[in-house]
């Protein structure tokens, strides 16, 4: 298998991976609230009162374990893959590999550092999400129409999502749908730019003009 279409079938496994681990912890975590409790609940509540529910925790944290690495791969074949490009063509895919392996590695570190761990999991939870986001931006420098503007609009609602909660706090429009709500609006157009740019990655190739 050619670099691009492997590294779009690791991507679209994270993020098949990362969805369906999340909406499976969510079935075994009672009174769970998509409005009132953030995704990383699943793992482990913030202290100082921090609640861990299983099966829920270990299946939450083994999706991130799982996830974080897999999209770390596809970024070392996609880095891989910049040689043999113009210049700037190149430049430009390396950034995209560079943001796309930090993103794995925020998604890997959330896995490894619950929340109960307030010192390293707001980092990593953090990176995921700014990684993210950027990666699926940038992402649409790079491939061809209609999914260009697609892979932009998801990373830019995720990081208009973000910036207005760093900005505004309880204040931020978004909080209308509740802290669960609000992170769910950054981290799902994240995931599903995920699947669909494996999706696209795995139908590319250096003859027929995708990049």
């Amino acid at each position: 298998m050619r670099p691009l279409p492997l590294a779009g079938a690791l991507l679209f496994a994270a993020g098949v991976v990362a969805l369906m681990g999340i909406i499976t912890a969510e079935t075994f975590y009672p009174g769970y609230s998509t409005r009132d409790n953030t995704i990383s609940d699943l793992g482990a509540s913030m202290p100082p009162e921090s609640v861990v529910i299983e099966p829920s925790a270990t299946i939450f944290n083994a999706t991130m374990i799982v996830s974080g690495p897999l999209i770390i791969a596809g970024a070392l074949l996609l880095f891989g893959a910049a040689g043999g490009r113009s210049r700037d063509r190149s430049r430009g895919f390396a950034i995209l590999a560079l943001l796309v392996g930090l993103f794995g590695v925020g998604v890997l570190g959330v896995g490894i550092f619950p929340g109960n761990n307030p010192t390293m999991h707001p980092i990593f939870s953090i990176l995921t999400f700014v990684a993210g986001g950027f990666s699926a931006v940038a992402s649409g420098r790079q491939v061809a129409p209609p999914f260009r503007e697609l892979s932009a609009g998801l990373g830019g609602i995720a990081l208009l999502n973000l910036a207005l909660f760093f900005a505004l706090g309880m204040d931020s429009p978004f909080m209308e749908l509740g802290i669960g709500g609000l992170e769910r609006w950054v981290a799902y157009p994240i995931v599903l730019w995920t699947v669909g740019f494996g999706g696209y990655l795995m139908g590319s190739s250096k003859s027929d003009g995708v990049f």
